[in-house]
């Protein structure tokens, strides 16, 4: 017989174990480097292109490992739950919300094929100055600075066994 406890008590969310992992990704995004010396606009737009962009990164890195595509779906459902909960905390109504979910989940889309560029490449350069500068070419120094931490980021990433990423709450190189 099922106890009463049980059915007013739900599952744990599986996806929870990752939310340390999806910390590490915001807290990797939200580093001032980015901002600072690498130029990238500090608003809620550039601030949602990094994380579109390190949690570009961390995904390629999760799907490097094909047994681990179900961790790769459950971080992009936290995506997608953080950035549903930030827009309604701003104050944006049910009707928006729904639309800009689904303009983010695009963009996060194209971004995971865009940032599949090689490091140090021309279309890596112009995928980053089309999302994270929105089209409007920063500084030279700028550019250079966040190809390398892209770079530098991707090859950390790609040092660490896909298990420990998946436990991590910190990403590697991360400030």
């Amino acid at each position: 017989m099922i106890s009463l406890r049980k059915l007013f008590r739900p599952d744990p969310d599986p996806r929870e174990a990752l939310r340390p992992l999806w910390n590490a990704v915001v807290g990797a995004a939200r580093t001032p480097h980015w901002y600072q010396a690498g130029g990238v606009p500090d608003t809620l737009d550039g601030r949602f292109d990094m994380i579109s962009l390190v949690l570009a990164l961390v995904l390629h890195r999760i799907d490097a490992e094909p047994d681990q595509a179900l961790a790769g779906v459950q971080l992009t459902e936290l995506f997608v739950t953080d950035m549903d909960g930030q827009m309604r905390q701003i104050g944006f109504g049910d009707m928006v919300v729904g639309k800009q979910i689904g303009r983010m989940v695009g963009a996060l889309g194209g971004r995971l094929g865009a940032y599949r560029a090689a490091d140090g490449s021309d279309e890596l350069a112009a995928a980053l100055v089309r999302n994270l500068w929105r089209g409007q070419a920063p500084g030279d120094n700028e550019l250079a600075y966040v190809m390398a931490e892209v770079a530098a980021l991707r090859g950390a990433l790609a040092a660490m066994p896909v298990a420990a990423l998946l436990a991590a709450d910190r990403l590697p190189g991360a400030a």
